[in-house]
């Protein structure tokens, strides 16, 4: 299944895929390949499950970035520590 990403927390570990025919996804970051980041917008491809809390995004490959917005919150004093912890 294709769909977008709706929004991904990093520092949480979860967030959201919209379907190409509209239906939400919960994706949490064991279902994202190591190293890749999810940001809002990104074109992405998994597998859809049923599971007892909803549906789920599993095996979530990048297929295309999005154009993700710039955020106009300030930087926090530590967030250049959370980018590099992301990335390793």
């Amino acid at each position: 299944m294709e769909g977008t990403v709706k929004w991904f927390d990093g520092k949480k570990g979860y967030g959201f895929i919209v379907s190409s025919d509209g239906q939400e996804f919960f994706v949490h970051f064991t279902a994202v390949p190591k190293g890749l980041r999810l940001r809002e917008n990104d074109k992405v491809s998994f597998d859809a499950v049923d599971t007892e809390r909803g549906k789920q995004a599993q095996n979530v490959q990048l297929l295309e970035k999005g154009s993700a917005p710039e955020r106009s919150m300030p930087m926090r004093k530590d967030a250049e520590e959370d980018e590099y912890q992301e990335a390793t």
